[in-house]
């Protein structure tokens, strides 16, 4: 099936640099793919050049299996299809709900019956006589989505359209934006920074770093299986213990992991994320034995404990003085500085990336 939404190798250069650099994408009707990544990685001028409002310095843009942009050709953005939705809501302040829902359809009794389904697919039946300042800061994202989808554009293009709302109202309204996209079928390209939102949304995440793509997967392909160090630690906080590679083994607190495929003498990073740490209480200065699952447990020494609401944070410092790890645990668990506990590590939880290169990455 011809994706909605294709890119090809598009390259932009701003300032003498690339700020997008090789990004190919490939979105079919009915999925959300979000451009994930920090600013000024390349995700905003990505979608730009998508919509028409920038042109590449190379690459192509196809929609529908029409190429609208490449070394010959450019098609301006009113005449693309494509929906947009920014951080600025931009909805026209002198225009009821209903107008601006229906600016730029044909004003007959299709258009009409058009922004009274999209009014109630917004759960805002009721409000088309009102004006843009009568509404709440969700209401408002409400009646952009409306009037983006007004045209029936096979492809939205969203540019961190949630990033204006609180955090408590955020959720409420990704939700029902994601099922009213998923309603209409629409191909979706959603650019956002926090990894939540793309977790929550994503059918696919492409994760951007200095203008490239540097893994693209589903939310729990990405998460689980980071590319490397940096990738891993944009999604959560995480533990990172350092090593070096002797017969594909690398010794740590912890006992050895593998390294397979690394030459001897390679600087590895391992990292792993708070939730996976299990904690066990010091029985005479013995621990846990140790078990395939779990590896060889620890001992450290508690530095600090804090309740953060849902869990608690337990930052140790191991017994080799150098290393620091830190734990979350489900409900309140806050122990005394000094405490001394023993702590293990769900293997599979834990991910080995040569030094070298993962700093080159980051």
């Amino acid at each position: 099936m011809t994706p909605r939404l294709q890119t090809d190798g598009l390259v932009r250069h701003l300032g003498g640099r690339p700020v997008v650099d090789g990004i190919s994408l490939s979105v079919p009707a009915g999925q959300v793919t979000c451009l994930l990544g920090p600013s000024g990685c390349g995700k905003s001028t990505t979608l730009r050049i998508i919509a028409g409002v920038d042109r590449q310095d190379a690459g192509s843009v196809s929609l529908n299996g029409r190429v609208v942009s490449d070394d010959a050709r450019h098609l301006p953005p009113e005449r693309r299809g494509v929906g947009l939705m920014f951080q600025d809501f931009a909805l026209f302040p002198h225009l009821t709900v209903a107008q601006n829902i229906g600016f730029g359809l044909p004003r007959d009794g299709v258009s009409t019956a058009r922004v009274e389904e999209l009014l109630k697919r917004v759960d805002l039946v009721g409000y088309g006589a009102k004006h843009p300042h009568e509404l709440s800061g969700g209401e408002q994202q409400r009646v952009a989505l409306a009037r983006a989808l007004a045209p029936r554009p096979g492809i939205m293009l969203m540019d961190e359209p949630f990033s204006g709302l609180d955090n408590r109202l955020r959720d409420e309204i990704r939700d029902a934006t994601l099922s009213v996209l998923k309603e209409e079928g629409t191909a979706v390209l959603l650019v956002t920074h926090e990894p939540d939102e793309a977790m929550r949304m994503a059918d696919e995440i492409a994760l951007m770093r200095a203008g490239r793509i540097v893994q693209k997967a589903a939310p729990y392909n990405i998460y689980n299986a980071p590319v490397d160090r940096a990738a891993a630690a944009f999604f959560s906080d995480i533990n990172t213990l350092t090593g070096t590679v002797r017969g594909a083994l690398t010794q740590t607190p912890f006992g050895q992991f593998l390294a397979p495929g690394l030459p001897d003498g390679t600087e590895v990073d391992i990292v792993f994320r708070p939730q996976h740490v299990r904690i066990d209480f010091d029985r005479g200065g013995k621990g846990p034995a140790p078990t395939p699952l779990e590896g060889t447990p620890a001992r450290g020494t508690v530095q600090r404990a804090r309740f953060m609401g849902k869990e608690s944070l337990v930052e140790f410092l191991m017994d080799d003085g150098v290393s620091l790890v830190t734990a979350t645990v489900p409900a309140v668990f806050l122990p005394h500085p000094g405490t001394v506990m023993w702590l293990s590590i769900r293997r599979e939880r834990c991910f080995v990336f040569p030094r070298k290169s993962t700093e080159l990455a980051a």
